[in-house]
């Protein structure tokens, strides 16, 4: 009876079974693809190789894409709405940038009130990521105090917008642009040498008379600002900040690095349609810009002209020739060898020796160069006649990752094609028709870069967030395989294929928010 019952229920089962399982391998299967990778063997050697890397489903890869995107609109009196959104994404684990903003409102008793001060400013780290977390708690703070000395009367704090916390105590109402900018330049060399001299004076603190005169460098490294100290005076990071004044009207881009600022300006057209003009503002900082070049040779003694840059790096080895940090590039070689010995090796740490080049330090400055740029806000005029022809309408701040992927144009195209209203997905070769664009200020590269400027392929129009979109379109934009293959390579793999990004998008309204809208739009509605 049993016997004669089994034989039905395994016909069935060999019926149902192999077609459930493979619709649940097809489901559940990780699906993988080849990368070649550098390794470490045994004996510290790198070597390449292959990795099978798992693909991750495109629902993971939207979530890496807006893990850290942010947004905020801030109403102000007058009618202008400050818009600004951020997003980040990481190749190194943990990601070497960072970003912050602040917006400080004037205090009334300030001459040039009423108005706000806002700023915005991205990191990108370097040789880990202590130095730039550090800069996005106290950079912003930094500036504004000595912007602060600009004002005549600080008898009382200002006063906050929404909350937003800081040490900061009053604004400049000073208008002069080279003064603001010579002022900007001030703080951030500042904070630098106290960032330096922070592990210096810890150790000056720390030694006795005995130490002084036997001349021993005693064992600091279980202190507890040992590493605090050291860590971000040793490792390094560019810095990126946008300053914007309202109740002048004054835009301040300071950069030590290799980050970019990029501005997109709405022109009129006599038919009404108008083009955004790229305006670059601000330069990369490499041994690739001649001007960076001309700049540190002529701070050194001349025999060292022709190894101070070499491969575009400074002294062979550090690609920004600006940088808060970086000791080692600061630092003498004496300094460095006391400092190591008294913070770092009982720590299993080292500070990496100096280049055999390395003769007359510094040879790396945290000292910005400033740029300025006026602003057209409300009120409008009341003749529309009076009405300005172009007037810079958004702002993008960048790490280096982003513009090693994507052109100062292309980016501000992207940019106005998100304000346009644009949705789906648009050939490259179609976007510059859709969103027009013309060059102002140049573009100074600082690498040797490898992008591909192709009309192939095509650009995608799906994130709100315009930062998250940036990123999105950097790394495969409508391509979804690329995409998803190049987001799924884990650190420490990831950093070979692509760097860590970080990118802030600043705009404002004012009533002339249709003018640049593109009146038709035809991309493709699918992703």
């Amino acid at each position: 009876m049993l016997r004669r019952a089994w034989k039905p229920l395994a016909g069935t089962a060999a019926l149902i079974i192999p077609p459930s399982y493979y619709w649940y391998t097809l489901k559940y299967r990780q699906e993988a693809f080849e990368l070649a990778v550098r390794v470490r063997q045994a004996d510290g050697k790198p070597v390449m190789t292959t990795r099978s890397i798992p693909l991750l489903p495109i629902e993971s890869i939207e979530a890496r894409i807006h893990e850290n995107a942010t947004s905020e609109s801030i109403p102000r009196p007058g009618g202008i709405i400050w818009r600004h959104s951020t997003a980040s994404l990481a190749a190194n684990d943990p990601i070497e940038d960072a970003s912050s903003n602040q917006l400080v409102t004037r205090d009334s008793n300030d001459p040039a009130a009423p108005g706000d001060l806002l700023f915005w400013t991205i990191m990108d780290g370097h040789g880990g990521h202590h130095t730039s977390q550090l800069l996005s708690r106290v950079l912003i703070n930094a500036v504004a105090l000595e912007l602060s000395t600009l004002v005549k009367d600080s008898s009382r704090p200002h006063g906050l917008f929404d909350g937003i916390k800081s040490s900061l105590i009053t604004q400049p109402s000073s208008g002069d642009p080279k003064t603001v900018a010579s002022t900007i330049q001030n703080a951030f060399t500042k904070l630098d040498k106290e960032l330096l001299n922070a592990p210096v004076q810890l150790l000056a603190n720390m030694l006795d008379e005995s130490a002084l005169k036997s001349k021993a460098v005693p064992d600091l490294s279980q202190h507890p600002m040992a590493l605090a100290t050291m860590l971000p005076a040793v490792s390094g990071s560019c810095a990126l900040m946008a300053v914007l004044d309202t109740a002048h009207r004054d835009l301040y881009v300071a950069c030590t690095g290799d980050s970019r600022a990029v501005a997109g300006v709405w022109e009129e057209s006599p038919d009404g349609k108008g083009t955004w003009r790229v305006e670059v503002l601000s330069e990369d900082q490499t041994g690739r810009n001649p001007s960076e070049v001309a700049r540190i040779q002529s701070e050194h003694p001349a025999d060292e002209a022709h190894s101070v840059i070499r491969a575009g790096r400074v002294l062979g080895g550090l690609e920004p020739s600006r940088a808060f940090g970086d000791a080692r590039y600061k630092w003498n070689r004496d300094a460095q060898q006391i400092l190591n010995q008294a913070f770092m090796v009982g720590n299993n740490q080292n500070i990496r020796s100096p280049s055999a080049n390395f003769k007359t330090p510094p040879y790396v400055t945290s000292t910005p160069v400033v740029t300025h740029r006026k602003l057209s806000f409300l009120p409008l005029p009341e003749s529309p006649a009076s009405k300005p022809a172009s007037a810079l309408r958004f702002i993008v701040l960048a790490t280096d990752g982003l513009w090693d992927q994507l052109s100062s144009q292309e980016v501000v195209a992207l940019v106005g094609g998100h304000i346009a209203g644009l949705k789906g997905t648009v050939p490259k070769s179609s976007l510059s028709t859709l969103v027009p664009t013309s060059t102002g200020a140049p573009t100074v590269e600082g690498k040797d870069k490898k992008r591909q400027h192709e009309d192939d392929g095509e650009w995608a129009f799906v994130d709100d967030n315009v930062s998250a979109h940036l990123i999105r379109n950097a790394f495969g934009g409508g391509d979804v395989a690329s995409l998803r293959k190049l987001l799924s390579i884990p650190a420490p793999f990831a950093r070979s294929y692509r760097d860590d990004v970080t990118v802030t998008v600043v705009w404002w309204e004012d009533g002339r928010e249709q003018d640049a809208k593109v009146e038709t739009i035809a991309p493709k509605a699918k992703l």
